[in-house]
């Protein structure tokens, strides 16, 4: 089944049509028109039922939200607001005419994403490549040679402490007794809130003795309610109880030097990850592989890996997604001295900073690996790529490949407005021409005797 499409009604008989009121050179109007928006109404009809639910919303107009909300960095919230007063916007997302009223609540984008899962956000990153390969920007000798490296996209969590993640996790397991009706003997709400204020103070004043004493009053006071709930609950324990109970205490067992460790009650997927900077010793996430080609510096291939892998280890996953994104094998890979040690055979991979001989093109090339850094800095900053704000692994999945989409989005329509400025440009010249053409011809004219 299919979405619902917009349906005319008589009102909008005497309403002018967004395609009469724009500028049709507009970047997003021309983008608009060049996306295969039939290509979404056969990939996700599936997720659809005629039979349940009310009717959906259509699934452009869910698309092409997610477009925008990455090429633009809005979040949920700001993406729908933007939409009801930018008519491109509306016209990007399948509307004839202009829109006064919201057209779907912010949730719904989170639900959505939801149905599709990962499958279905590679498809929405995939389209971005046909896109640019219709439209000639992206051609077949492009993805011969690629630049891949690994980053690591951070989780919207505060920086663990112990102290922290103790009162955390004792605020979480009295909601959830009182959810479930169990009589805790005692809450320690106050006096975890009391402990947790005065270790940050002793800590900030370099008293750390105090503050560790602090840090143990909480460790106890976790203990003690972990414990009980235990008791009282037995073995017929609602799952969701039973989650916290086993995240509580592996939270109680863990030491300064174990491996996979807690970070955060809420994303216990997160990872402590050292990259070596010197401005940042420890990001707290997942690793995310980047493919880019290394001319034009399209991003072919996005996937985020859980478990803190080696990067020799990321790099056939990764090419064998740009082989399923672009249809071709990549014959020649770039990467840096991470990816020592791997295992890909079908590929030529060159590591930057080898020794041996090598010709000047090779070394043109290896030189020309460090340009997806600055694309990796981009995602960050212009692409909801240094903050996840999705919940769970699927949900770092699906920020990174939407991410990829957005900065593709981005260069496509940077790509119109360069041809929109040149146009522009030429015009100008034309009319200042031939101004000056009717001018002088007026004066040869009026000289005449």
């Amino acid at each position: 089944m299919r979405a619902k499409k917009q349906v005319q009604s008589q009102e909008e008989l005497f309403k002018s049509r967004l395609d009469q009121m724009l500028d049709l050179k507009h970047p997003l109007f021309r983008l608009a028109r060049a996306i295969d928006w039939e290509y979404f109404e056969q990939e996700f009809g599936e997720y659809y039922s005629e039979k349940m639910g009310c009717p959906a919303k259509p699934i452009r107009l869910l698309v092409g939200l997610h477009y925008l909300k990455n090429a633009y960095d809005e979040s949920d919230e700001s993406c729908v607001e933007r939409f009801l007063e930018n008519p491109y916007w509306q016209y990007f997302c399948g509307y004839e005419y202009f829109q006064h009223e919201f057209p779907l609540e912010p949730t719904t984008l989170v639900k959505w994403r939801q149905r599709i899962g990962e499958d279905g956000m590679e498809k929405v990153f995939y389209q971005t490549l046909v896109t640019a390969q219709k439209l000639g920007l992206l051609t077949a000798s492009h993805v011969h040679k690629v630049n891949v490296d690994t980053t690591v996209q951070e989780k919207a969590i505060a920086f663990p402490t112990d102290a922290r993640l103790y009162y955390k996790m004792e605020v979480k397991l009295v909601q959830a007794a009182k959810k479930y009706g169990i009589q805790l003997r005692q809450t320690y709400r106050r006096l975890g809130k009391k402990a947790l204020m005065m270790q940050g103070r002793y800590a900030h004043a370099k008293q750390m003795k105090r503050a560790r004493k602090e840090t143990k009053k909480l460790k106890n006071y976790l203990g003690r309610i972990t414990r009980e709930l235990r008791r009282k609950t037995g073995v017929t324990v609602a799952p969701a109880l039973d989650e916290l109970l086993c995240l509580s205490e592996r939270l109680l067992r863990q030491q300064q030097n174990d491996k996979n460790k807690l970070y955060s009650c809420h994303a216990p997927e997160v990872e402590c990850i050292a990259k070596g900077k010197v401005h940042k010793r420890y990001e707290f996430g997942c690793k995310v592989s980047v493919a880019t080609t290394s001319r034009d510096n399209w991003i072919v291939g996005i996937l985020a890996h859980h478990g803190n892998p080696y990067d020799g280890h990321t790099l056939p996953e990764v090419l064998s997604q740009v082989k399923r994104m672009v249809g071709r094998s990549v014959k020649e890979a770039y990467c840096d001295r991470g990816y020592r040690g791997h295992t890909v055979t079908d590929t030529s991979v060159h590591i930057a900073g080898t020794k041996h001989r090598m010709s000047r093109s090779l070394r043109k090339w290896l030189r020309r690996r460090c340009a997806i850094e600055p694309i990796i800095g981009h995602l960050k900053s212009d692409g909801r790529f240094d903050r996840n704000y999705l919940k769970g692994t699927i949900g770092d999945k699906i920020n990174a490949l939407l991410c990829g989409s957005g900065a593709n989005i981005r260069k496509i329509i940077e790509a119109f407005l360069c041809l929109y400025r040149k146009n522009t440009e030429l015009t100008e010249i034309l009319l200042k021409t031939d101004s000056f053409f009717v001018q002088n011809t007026r004066y040869l004219i009026g000289s005449v005797p």
